[in-house]
């Protein structure tokens, strides 16, 4: 099976690792985890970092940070993985879900100013949402498959409504937004996960990149277990969300590397989408004229009614020939945990979830299975008439 998207560890993994084990700094205080700080902060273009156990906790501590609290609103694309809703969720808050705009797959920022106007009033200071009466505390904007969102128009909203934006940008090192690097666009809190699908990955964990020293602290002393000194004093509930020095280790050597993986994910999408620009209906993953993405996932989607059914028989057939072709991210709304959530109209995120084909784009991709891929994906549209012959 050539799988969608593996770890490539050919650099310094190993030697980092038995590097831990030699000096005993295995758990989450270590010199692996400062470098491993430092180097996100700066391929994120930001002065801050914190590692974390997961992309999860990092999102989840942001927004307390922050100051989202229970029984609380949070802002949110439908169109995302199901972690972005249940940070929310962890805080004892409920997403507003919003759609995503057809161009980049993000956040509709038009859409959030004018629900925000319509939706929402200042009682006492706050936000608050007219129809449930809950307070809303915070924007998420998600970067889809590493494509920044257009924060210049979510930041304009945010400010104008008073709110933090904590920026699930998962999959985004290594993009940019304006010619500026993806943790340095106006954000109070941009998070990045190293999941082992990830570009680069520690195998797990996550990090937080800000331009706030206030903020980071905070945020560090909160995911410490929020302890004081050196004895056992804490002053509130805390969380032992850190990343260990033997994750750092792994996540450094990955780090060395990211410049070189990232430009291998641009090169494989570019290759799907040059090879796919003669099938009826294919239309490329969002290249929105405001970045360039890191390119996380290779593939295309299906641009007619009919697009989810053509999906997935043509999933199905690529699993029979030892390709492993995936689905997208099933909407929040359709996810049982959050079928009642508050939610705006939706028709960008229902219309593209179940069109999508995601295609075999790890960083060490050979050439020999790339083209194999092609050529299954072009065999079958043609057996369907959905593409011309080869010239």
């Amino acid at each position: 099976m050539i799988q969608l998207a593996v770890p490539n560890l050919a650099g310094n993994e190993e030697k980092y690792l038995s590097d831990c084990v030699t000096s005993t700094f295995v758990s989450s205080v270590g010199p692996y985890v400062t470098k491993f700080e430092e180097m996100v902060a700066a391929a994120a273009g930001a002065p801050y970092a914190v590692a974390t156990s997961a992309g999860t906790t990092a999102l989840h501590a942001a927004l307390l940070t922050v100051g989202v609290k229970h029984n609380d609103l949070v802002i949110c694309p439908a169109l995302t993985f199901i972690a972005s809703a249940n940070a929310i969720s962890h805080c004892g808050a409920t997403p507003w879900l919003f759609d995503v705009d057809r161009d980049s797959w993000t956040l509709d920022a038009r859409q959030v100013g004018e629900q925000i106007a319509k939706n929402t009033e200042i009682r006492a200071g706050e936000r608050i949402h007219i129809p449930s009466g809950r307070r809303v505390s915070a924007i998420v904007p998600v970067f889809t498959l590493g494509i920044p969102a257009d924060m210049d128009a979510i930041i304009q909203v945010a400010k104008s409504s008073g709110l933090p934006v904590v920026v699930d940008g998962a999959a985004a090192l290594g993009a940019t937004y304006r010619a500026h690097r993806s943790g340095a666009l106006g954000a109070d809190f941009t998070m990045y996960s190293f999941n082992g699908n990830k570009t680069v990955t520690a195998g797990g964990g996550g990090a937080v990149v800000c331009c706030s020293k206030d903020l980071m602290q905070a945020f560090r002393h909160l995911t410490t277990t929020a302890r004081v000194g050196t004895d056992y004093d804490h002053d509130v509930v805390g969380y032992n969300y850190r990343m260990t020095n033997l994750q750092a280790a792994v996540g450094c050597a990955q780090m060395e590397q990211l410049d070189a993986f990232v430009a291998a994910k641009r090169r494989i999408a570019a290759t799907y989408q040059e090879a796919f620009q003669d099938i009826s209906g294919a239309k490329a993953f969002p290249n929105p004229s405001w970045g360039e993405s890191a390119a996380w996932f290779s593939g295309f989607y299906f641009d007619s009614p009919d697009g989810g059914a053509r999906g997935a028989r043509l999933r199905q057939a690529l699993r029979e020939r030892h390709i492993d072709a995936r689905p997208f991210w099933k909407p929040m709304h359709l996810q049982a945990p959050y079928k009642n959530a508050p939610r705006a109209a939706l028709p960008v995120s229902e219309y593209l979830w179940d069109k999508i084909v995601t295609l075999p784009c790890s960083t060490n991709l050979t050439s020999d299975d790339q083209a194999y891929v092609v050529d299954e994906v072009r065999a079958w549209s043609r057996a369907h008439v959905l593409c011309s012959a080869p010239s």
